[in-house]
């Protein structure tokens, strides 16, 4: 792992397989850190031929935390978004994108494809829209547009989402609750069991347990303004991947976001739901495998 200066901020990163490779860069979704990605997910990658670079995005994993801004109430910021109060956010999808470009300066990669997944998906989009000289090609994974009338998350999803662990400073506390909520975004084509996601969650606790820079990411999104016109200006080649049996972001957002860049691919996956299911890695990396190439030819 390395930590790299770009934006004014500090990023931590890391990268798999050979520096001749074709470059990939892997963008989480909201308060997920790098260290999220199966290994085999990154291993499938390599093995078709990419040098992935991963990376925290801001206010997650060892990247550097907003922390003056201090907690955020989520059903508050959902509320006044559903009513078009503007929000006030610490930063925006947009300088999370810059923070990509930081980091292919930092490690010398000129071009790259670019995969992001739910809200990494949106800084996907938007670096593909605003610096996609930058881009071989663009992977949004379980995104949305941000297009208005898009049917939202079920109610058990959005109760996953604002809900928090009864006692936030003990461990083990923080760790059922976290494997609880995943359990309601898992694909249930492919269920990922409580031990993988128990494994999963501790993992992400023993690094970096940061639920402030979620409110604060999730400010972010709310405070955006819809990518729709963006989407249309989007000229590298475009693959959309999206699971039918998505809970937070139903796959009308997937169909939406591909059919608003021209010539994108829409790739629906039955079973799927709004994660990276050990199940679904074969199904994914070999959709993303055959995008890059088609895009390198």
């Amino acid at each position: 792992m390395t930590a790299f200066q770009t934006n004014g901020i500090e990023i931590d990163a890391e990268e798999f397989g050979e520096k001749t490779g074709s470059p990939l860069l892997l963008i989480r979704g909201l308060g997920s850190q790098r260290t999220a990605w199966p290994e085999t997910f990154l291993a499938g990658l390599v093995e078709r031929g990419h040098r992935v670079l991963t990376f925290d995005n801001r206010d997650t994993g060892l990247s550097t935390k907003f922390h003056g801004w201090g907690s955020i109430d989520l059903a508050e910021a959902l509320d006044r978004a559903a009513s078009g109060d503007p929000i006030d956010a610490p930063y925006s999808l947009d300088e999370m994108a810059l923070d990509a470009v930081g980091l292919f300066d930092a490690l010398e990669v000129e071009t790259a494809h670019v995969a992001g997944i739910s809200m990494g998906g949106m800084i996907a989009q938007l670096l593909a829209a605003r610096h996609g000289e930058r881009l071989r090609s663009l992977i949004s994974i379980m995104s949305s547009s941000g297009a208005p009338g898009l049917s939202g998350p079920t109610p058990e999803a959005t109760a996953a989402l604002l809900s928090r662990p009864e006692n936030p400073n003990d461990r083990e506390c923080v760790i059922r609750h976290t494997v609880e909520t995943e359990k309601v975004f898992a694909s249930p084509g492919h269920p990922p069991g409580d031990a993988y996601l128990r494994a999963a969650a501790e993992r992400a606790y023993d690094r970096c347990y940061c639920p402030e820079g979620i409110g604060r990411q999730m400010l972010a999104v709310l405070s955006g303004v819809g990518r729709t016109e963006l989407l249309k200006t989007i000229r590298v080649p475009t693959l959309v991947i999206h699971g039918v049996d998505d809970p937070l972001i139903p796959a009308p957002a997937g169909m939406d976001t591909a059919k608003r860049i021209p010539g994108a691919e829409l790739r629906l996956v039955p079973g799927m739901g709004h994660d990276v299911a050990p199940g679904l890695v074969p199904t994914l990396v070999e959709a993303i495998a055959e995008h890059t190439a088609a895009a390198e030819r």
